[in-house]
Formats: structure tokens, sequence, C-alpha cells
């Protein structure tokens, strides 16, 4: 089963950064490009969420959950455009799922 999965995420003709998840509705990452636009978004969470203050005002927490909202905008975005169109999945697609979707 996963050899089936391996070869699913490996089999990228159009060379895509992300491809649809196997189970439920968004994206997974499979070339380098993809990982990077992941790592880059997890470390921005990260290092804006270092920069709170526990005590924390209004505003600036305003502005933390503003900076959160256009980062995974922006994640989702390019997942959109890099990757393929998404839609509810479960399991490994049927080859005559992929000829129709294309």
């Amino acid at each position: 089963m996963l050899k089936e999965y391996t070869d699913y995420f490996k089999d990228n003709p159009k060379g895509l950064w992300f491809k649809r998840k196997l189970f439920g509705w968004g994206w997974t990452p499979v070339k380098w490009q993809g990982w990077l636009v992941i790592l880059v978004f997890v470390g921005f969470i990260i290092w804006t969420g270092k920069r709170l203050s526990p005590t924390a005002t209004i505003e600036e927490l305003d502005w933390f959950f503003a900076k959160i909202a256009v980062a995974v905008f922006l994640l989702m975005f390019i997942a959109y455009k890099k990757g393929e169109k998404p839609r509810w999945q479960w399991g490994l697609p049927k080859k005559d799922d992929d000829n129709k979707n294309q």
C-alpha cells in the first residue's frame, strides 16, 4: 500500500509542487519547491508567535491574527496555482478519474 502512495506522489509529469491529498480536501507538497513553501509558512507562523508578548493587547492580537490569515491565504493561493485542482478524494484515484479530470 505504501508503494502505491509513493507511486501516486511521484507520478508528476507536469512538475506540480502540490498534489491532492489522498484523503479529504487539500494538497500535499511533492516537489522541493512545495516543501520550501511549507517550511517558510511554518517558520513565519513560529516567528510571528514568538514576537507576540505574553501580555499582548487587543491591537497586537488583531495584527497577529491578521498576519496569520494573510499567510494562510498566500499558502492556499500558491498551492492552488502550483498544484492539482482540489477536490474531495478518499484513497488512491482510479485511472478513469485521472483522465476525466484533465
